[in-house]
């Protein structure tokens, strides 16, 4: 497979390295705006796709979030099938006229929330399908440092940190909004609460709460960049018990003392490595995946509606 890389930061490297634990044969290229960029190994470096004679089986769409409209419109006007970074875009504006091209070529499209393929996620997706849980309450909380998410690299400098380059917890934490909707459903209302009044001080929000109404339970789901001590966790308050999943270190429990799910030898890098694999296999058949650009923008119709 020819693979094209858009953005080759932090998030790219990590989709370079589960291309190269998968059991196919694939090249490749990256497309890079300085003609002095550094190489990354078994990586071939190109500066310009419209002179370029190569037929790219997908491209992988991973730059800041701001630049990601101009290059879904080019990539899908040339028909190649697009893995994109979540979130797919940074704002709803003109985004039809994308959706239009979509749907015109027939092109293929996913947005990448890998979470959706973490065990805890899988094992608890399976349990809503197989068992009629009496749900009162859903609390959702991702929580963590953002000046110590980059070593050596100023906070302030990054594209997290900032609103004009597509910045913002609500868009850096997208995979809470996404995989709230996958569990549970869309809601029936939503409302939201973005503020930036921490002591990070950053012009982008670094502080998110939603309260998702559902028919018999409410979901609110609180997201934050100024928590030490990282926090990534979804309470569920059912009628005779309480169960909390802890996604860093992957067990699920209920607050009777018992262990549900544990898989504690699970990284979150094997997540980027199955969504992968998932997006190349559906791609070979010339299938549609779940999470779609179309579907995933139902989601950020949540994530923005306070914008």
């Amino acid at each position: 497979m020819k693979i094209l890389i858009i953005g080759l930061g932090s998030i790219a490297k990590k989709h370079i390295e589960a291309l190269k634990n998968l059991n196919i044969d694939v090249n490749i290229y990256a497309l890079r705006s300085k003609l002095d960029a550094s190489v990354e190994e078994n990586v071939i470096n190109i500066f310009d796709i419209d002179t370029i004679n190569i037929k790219f089986d997908f491209a992988i769409i991973s730059n800041p979030t701001h630049l990601h409209f101009q290059y879904i419109e080019k990539l899908a006007l040339k028909s190649i099938p697009l893995f994109i970074e979540k979130p797919a875009v940074h704002t709803l504006e003109n985004v039809d006229a994308l959706i239009k091209i979509i749907e015109q070529t027939k092109l293929i499209t996913y947005v990448a929330c890998n979470l959706r393929f973490h065990p805890c996620l899988s094992f608890l997706k399976e349990k809503l399908q197989r068992e009629q849980l009496n749900i009162n309450e859903i609390n959702v909380y991702c929580g963590s440092y953002l000046p110590e998410w980059r070593a050596n690299k100023d906070y302030k400098s990054i594209y997290s940190a900032n609103a004009d380059m597509g910045g913002g917890v609500h868009l850096d934490l997208f995979h809470e909004i996404d995989y709230t909707t996958w569990l549970f459903g869309f809601p029936k209302k939503s409302s939201s609460v973005l503020r930036s009044v921490s002591s990070i001080d950053i012009n982008a929000y670094d502080y998110a709460n939603y309260i998702l109404e559902y028919d018999s339970f409410t979901a609110s789901i609180v997201l934050n960049y100024y928590r030490r001590k990282a926090k990534r966790e979804i309470e569920l308050v059912l009628d005779t018990e309480t169960l909390v999943v802890d996604l860093i270190n992957n067990t699920i429990k209920s607050d009777n003392g018992t262990t549900l799910f544990e898989n504690k030898d699970y990284t979150i890098l094997r997540t980027y490595q199955s969504q992968l694999m998932y997006f190349t296999d559906l791609l070979k058949k010339d299938i549609q995946p779940m999470n779609s650009f179309s579907e995933s923008l139902k989601n950020l119709k949540i994530c923005l509606q306070n914008e």
